[in-house]
Order: structure tokens, then sequence, then C-alpha cells
């Protein structure tokens, strides 16, 4: 017994956050698919995602990016909470408040960013908060703009970050700054103060209002009635999935 953190010698001090590794991860991935008795190929055809990014994850050789575990996880017809929910904790559905207490989020550490799940507990729910350490530095190439349905916001805790968006933008956040967009536009997050910045996130998937709201046809001028009605503009094209594993 450590007399100072009162924990057993070489154990974890109880404050310490849980961490999904990769290995629990990728044996949680497997299982999700065998239930659908897929094989790789089979999965990898229905997410979006390559073989050997999926074969990598499930053998805890690879942390996916958030836009692989989101596609993952719609393949599989899952609430991806219940991957990265504690050890044998089964997410409800959201009947009460959930409360997440400090640190007590689950930690998995992708490529750019250490992501710290809240709320994990609650199944189904149309946002997926988190807090993020930003350890990426540098961007190395296309393959590391994130790309996935819905819209984002970040809010900036500490430290200051760069996100850089694939048409060629870069927004430059500092503590206490935030960033509402579409999450279907190219992004990518990188620390650029002396200390790894942390940041507040969400995501939200697309909802049908969401979706109604970018198809409608913009009006010429406010207030103005057309004499004849007009037909219904083209839907949207949805944005490309990509499959790289370097993501998020």
């Amino acid at each position: 017994m450590n007399p100072h953190t009162r924990t057993q010698s070489g154990t974890r001090p109880t404050d310490e956050p849980p961490t999904l590794d990769r290995t629990t991860f990728g044996h949680r991935l497997r299982t999700a698919r065998k239930r659908f008795g897929w094989t790789l190929a089979e999965l990898a055809e229905r997410s979006g995602v390559s073989i050997t990014t999926i074969s990598r994850a499930e053998r805890g050789q690879l942390a996916l990016g958030y836009e692989n575990f989101t596609a993952l996880g719609r393949a599989l017809q899952m609430d991806m909470n219940a991957m990265f929910a504690g050890a044998g904790v089964k997410p409800a559905q959201l009947d009460r408040p959930v409360v997440t207490r400090a640190g007590k989020g689950v930690v998995y550490r992708g490529l750019s960013i250490a992501y710290e799940f809240l709320g994990t507990a609650a199944a189904g729910k149309q946002m997926s908060p988190i807090v993020g350490t930003v350890h990426a530095r540098s961007i190395h190439g296309p393959e590391d703009f994130v790309r996935h349905s819905g819209e984002e916001f970040a809010y900036v805790l500490s430290g200051e970050i760069e996100v850089h968006f694939d048409n060629g933008e870069v927004v430059h956040l500092a503590r206490g700054d935030s960033l509402y967009f579409d999450s279907r536009i190219g992004h990518a997050y990188v620390s650029v103060s002396r200390q790894l910045a942390k940041i507040v996130g969400m995501t939200t998937t697309e909802s049908g209002h969401m979706r109604s709201a970018r198809e409608a046809p913009a009006s010429s001028s406010a207030g103005k009635v057309s004499p004849e009605p007009k037909s219904k503009s083209k839907p949207a094209v949805a944005a490309k999935k990509t499959a790289r594993g370097r993501a998020g």
C-alpha cells in the first residue's frame, strides 16, 4: 500500500481516467463484426474503411481516428458508446441525467487527438461530447484531414490550436476561443502552443432537420412571393467518404 496515494503498489491511482487501450478496442470491434458473421472485406465494403485499417485496428496495431470509428459504428448498427464504455458498463437509454465526474471519461488515444469520451453510459444520444488533448504538431498530408457527417464544435480550454481545412483555410484559436463548422469539410487539429492544447469538442449526427436546411433552395429576396411555385432543387451531394487510417 502506498501511504501517499492509498493504492496498492504498482496499481494505477484511482483519480486517473480509465483508458481504452488499442487491444481492448480491437477485441470489441472484432466481436461486433463477428456478431453479423461478416468478413473483413464485407465490413470494409459496408463502412468504406479499408480492409487493412480494420484488420490492424482489430489486432490492436492501429489507433482509429474519429472518421473511421464512426463509419464502422454506422456499418455495425451500434451505438459507439458501447465501444467506449468502461468494462462491464452497458449504455442505457437516456431516461435520466447522465453524470461524468471529473477525469472519469474513457480515454482513447487517436493519431492526432487523445479523446476523453463523456456521457458514455447514454445510448443513442444525438451529441458526442469529448475533452480532447491535441498532440498533433503538424500535418503530413491529405490523409490527416477528417470528414464525417453532421456538425462540429470546439472550445479551447488551454493552449492554442490551429484548425486546418482542406480548402486551404486555417483558423487559429487561443484559450477561450471557439469554432463551429460543417464537419463534412476536411479538417485537422494541430497544437501550436508550447504545451499540448486541450479542447472541449462536440459532434452531432446529421438530423433530418439539418439535411432539409441544407437542401432548401435559397430565396432571392426576403418576403418576395413567387407568382408560380418553383421546382424543387436537387438534394445536395453528400461529401465523398474516405477510408484512411491516419484520420483523427
